[in-house]
């Protein structure tokens, strides 16, 4: 063959240079981006799998679930009926063991917070998911306060000092320190 190079030949028998249909390259925002911003396509494209449109259900799950249910049941799947539009879905739950039956019973009142939370109707009915319950990890406990044995040697450090408010933030230091030796 003579003439140009590439993939495909003409009709006249000379090869024809031609662009491939290359991968476009990710938008670069030369700027940082939060990871939820970062991991948003990804994140959507899964949920959407799963029936959810937005993330707003599972993001905000504690702020609309009834108490105790927020905490011992979270959202699994929302499956929306053929040709009901969109309207009624029936909103599958993951729960804690020995919790299935009164978040079966309480499926209305889960429901109906659901639906207050959006303002519009969107879920008809909660089932439970076969899918194990992963709980949260637990919220580390509140730091206890320096006990009294370091707040009385932080004190006695710095009673020298006559600058009052120097001497208040080297005893708050001099309590952290040694509340920090004595839990390591």
């Amino acid at each position: 063959m003579r003439g140009w190079t590439g993939a495909a030949a003409g009709a006249t028998g000379f090869r024809v240079a031609s662009k491939g249909k290359d991968e476009a390259e990710p938008k670069r925002l030369n700027r940082a981006v939060g990871v939820s911003d970062a991991l948003k396509g990804v994140l959507d494209s899964a949920l959407k799998k799963r029936g959810f449109a937005t993330r707003d259900l599972l993001a905000n799950w504690t702020a609309m679930a009834p108490k105790p249910y927020d905490g011992l049941a979270v959202p699994d799947q929302l499956k929306w009926p053929r040709g009901a539009g969109h309207e009624g879905a029936t909103l599958y739950l993951r729960c804690a063991p020995g919790h299935a039956l009164a978040i079966a019973h309480e499926g209305a009142l889960i429901a109906a917070a659901v639906n207050r939370y959006f303002g519009y109707y969107l879920v008809r009915e909660v089932k439970l998911s076969a899918e194990p319950f992963t709980a949260t990890s637990p919220k580390p406990a509140a730091p206890r306060g320096p006990s009294p044995e370091a707040k009385a040697s932080a004190s006695r450090a710095v009673a020298a000092v006559d600058d009052p408010g120097l001497k208040e933030a080297l005893a708050g230091l001099g309590e952290a320190l040694l509340s920090r030796k004595r839990q390591g």
